[in-house]
This record gives structure tokens, sequence and C-alpha cells, in this order.
């Protein structure tokens, strides 16, 4: 049985990676620091002997004994309420972190996936987006501790590969959504789909002609793995090219949870990216891979999921500090 250490294991794309992995017959090692992660995500697996747990933050040494086969490293916020309230702990995660897993893989000759973004583009003045692009980032703003963290993370993670000969895999995330994202990470889908269950209006940030493209978290999932199984090296788009405005997003959700809220808007955010659609022709021609479920019946499984959620936890995930979306 071959064994893999998934990082950020109880957060949203963390967990979906741990059933796909032990469906596929892989002894899981799941690690988690549970800052943004939540242990219920995982709670389903620890019955299973090919399944163990470790409460870890890999900014420190990490160690696993015996053999690894792979390495999936998901350790890190992901949103925007997440770093900007925990700036140091996400370049760190992003630096520290994956220089910790990069030399684990070293030790252990294991083949080691590397979870980069979008948010590597910037605000992008190429559209759609393809690995070429380099993007168009402030260093400085708001959003640099997490867009330079995933820099840095790709820089060390190619350097790595080059000098050490590590076998390395980067994958470029684009918005992702599904069951067991948190409802007050203030990510568009769940703060939409909360807002409306809350009875609230929906907000809009700007003039809602900015774009996000949605990926359903099945489709993701299937690429990552198909990406760490591949032969490819550079970095690779996986997301949905079904681009929408954020504003026609927010209509969608209003008929989908058959509600009547208005939509109010607010001012954009610092350094929000106006567009955000994968080019995925490398992921199409690399991994004959492209995604499957279209947008209306992914939310319409996503809305059942947030249905799940009771009055008051709803009510507890209405945070009035959003002041962007990813």
């Amino acid at each position: 049985m071959q064994k893999v250490l998934i990082t950020g294991a109880a957060g949203f794309l963390g967990s979906h990676l741990c059933d796909r992995f032990i469906k596929e017959g892989f002894h899981v090692i799941a690690m988690d620091n549970l800052i943004t992660g939540d242990i219920k995500n995982i709670e389903h697996l620890f019955k299973l002997k090919q399944f163990e747990f470790y409460n870890h933050d890999v900014t420190k040494f990490v160690h696993v004994p015996g053999e690894l086969d792979y390495i999936l490293h998901f350790a890190s916020p992901a949103s925007p309420i997440d770093y900007l309230k925990i700036p140091i702990q996400t370049l760190k995660v992003g630096s520290l972190g994956t220089h910790n897993l990069l030399g684990l893989a070293k030790e252990k000759n294991a083949r080691i996936l590397i979870a980069s973004t979008s948010e590597v583009y910037g605000d992008p003045q190429v559209h759609p987006q393809n690995e070429e692009y380099y993007g168009n980032v402030n260093t400085i703003g708001p959003r640099g501790v997490y867009d330079e963290a995933k820099r840095f993370q790709e820089s060390i993670t190619m350097a790595y590969h080059t000098y050490h000969g590590v076998e390395t895999r980067i994958v470029r995330i684009f918005n992702t959504y599904g069951p067991r994202m948190r409802l007050n990470d203030g990510r568009v889908v769940p703060a939409f789909i909360g807002q409306a269950l809350r009875g609230e209006d929906l907000t809009i940030f700007g003039d809602g002609m900015q774009t996000r493209s949605f990926c359903y978290v099945d489709d993701q999932v299937e690429g990552i793995y198909k990406l760490l199984l591949s032969d490819y090296v550079y970095p690779v788009n996986i997301g949905n090219p079904d681009e929408v405005t954020i504003k026609e997003f927010a209509e969608e959700i209003v008929r989908l949870t058959e509600t009547d809220q208005k939509v109010i808007y607010k001012p954009l955010p610092v350094d929000d990216p106006l567009q955000r659609q994968p080019d995925i022709t490398k992921a199409k021609e690399i991994l004959n891979w492209e995604p499957k479920m279209g947008r209306s019946e992914g939310m319409k499984l996503t809305l059942e999921y947030f249905k799940g959620f009771s009055k008051e936890e709803l009510q507890k995930s209405d945070h009035k500090d959003f002041s962007s979306y990813s």
C-alpha cells in the first residue's frame, strides 16, 4: 500500500483529497494545525486503519517515520478573511512550510505536489490566464502576503527539482467550490449562499463586472490526482473556464435559493482581481482533463450542504468584516 502525506488535510480541498486517496487504496497520513481547517471534515476517516492524523504545524520540522511515496502540500489559508488576519503565518507556511516538505520529499525520495493558486497572476493583464503569464502582483499590498507566498512556493519547488532532482508537481488552483467550504471564510460562494440563507441582501464589491470562474471540487480533485501521477513538472492550471461576472453570479444565487434579496454594492478593495479565467489547454493536452460538472448542478449540491447548517451556525457565520471575495 503506497503512502501519501496530505498537509492542510482538514481543510476544504485537503479533506476531499483524503477521501480520494483512501478510495484509490492509499495509506493516507493527514496533517493540519487546524488554524483554518475543521476536524469534522475528516473525522469520518478516523475509523480506517489506512488513515492517520497528526495535529502539526508544517512551518516546524516535519517527521514521518518509514517510507513515503507522495506528498501533497495544501496547508495554507486560502481566503482573504483568513490571510488578512494571519499574514505572517500565511507567509511562513508558503516559505518555511514548503521548505520543510521539500526537504522531506528529498529525504524520502517521494514525489511532491505543491498547491499554488490563480492568485499568482494577481490582477491579470492577460485574459484568460495561461501558465506562461508572469502575473501582475503588488508585493506590498494587502493580498501580497498570500500571492507572494505562493509565488515563492513555486520558485523553491522548481529549485529543488532542478538542483536536487526532487520529483515535483505544481498545480495552480482556480476558484473551487462545493461541500465542506466554511460559511465564514470570505470566498464568494459561501458568502453569497450564507447571506441568502440568512435573508440578507447580497454584497458585491465594486460594480459587479469583475469575473470569476468556478470549478466544482470533484473536478478539481480529479485534475490534481492526474497531475500528481503525470510526468509534467511545470505549473498547470486546474479550473473551470466557464467565466461569470460577480453580478450575474449573485443573481444566480438569488434564483437558486428562491429568495428575494436585493444586491447591494460596496467599494472595490485594493488589488482585487478584475478578471479570473483559466486557460486549461495544458491540462487538456497533458492530463486529458477538463471539468465535467456544470455550475448549475454543482451549486445545487453545494446549497444542499449549506442547508444542513442550523440557524445558530448560520448566524455565527455572519461576518461584517468581509472586504473582498476570493
